[in-house]
């Protein structure tokens, strides 16, 4: 089986995402998979999280097919999908003991996005 990401549609309240299937050379088939903006905020899904999120998520529907119950070609991204991934993809780092201070949990998103440059400057 073959999987092709092939773009996504914006829309006011999702994205949605476009795959081509192909199981064998006579069959092909078009899925789309369905995330609601929503999801993408700082605390949670990043833009570059689309992709793979909605790939995981047809990949587990079509390993779930029998002849009898294929997967259905609109899907959609739920609460469960987006925890799953978020755990996989950016695990929480262990509790650690600070120097003075109660466990707490680091961080695991930087909190300067990525692509910039955070600068601190000593005053003289």
């Amino acid at each position: 089986m073959y999987i092709q990401y092939v773009g996504f549609n914006v829309v006011a309240s999702s994205r949605t995402y476009s795959f081509h299937v192909i199981d064998t050379p006579e069959e092909a088939r078009e899925f789309t998979v369905r995330v609601q903006a929503e999801a993408f905020r700082p605390t949670r899904l990043q833009l570059q999280d689309g992709p793979g999120i909605t790939f995981t998520r047809l990949e587990h529907e079509l390993q779930g097919e029998t002849p009898e119950s294929r997967a259905e070609s609109h899907l959609s991204i739920g609460e469960p999908d987006i925890q799953d991934y978020l755990e996989r993809h950016y695990p929480r780092k262990p509790l650690v003991r600070q120097r003075g201070h109660a466990l707490s949990t680091a961080p695991t998103k930087s909190p300067v996005p990525v692509g910039t440059v955070h600068v601190e400057s000593k005053a003289p």
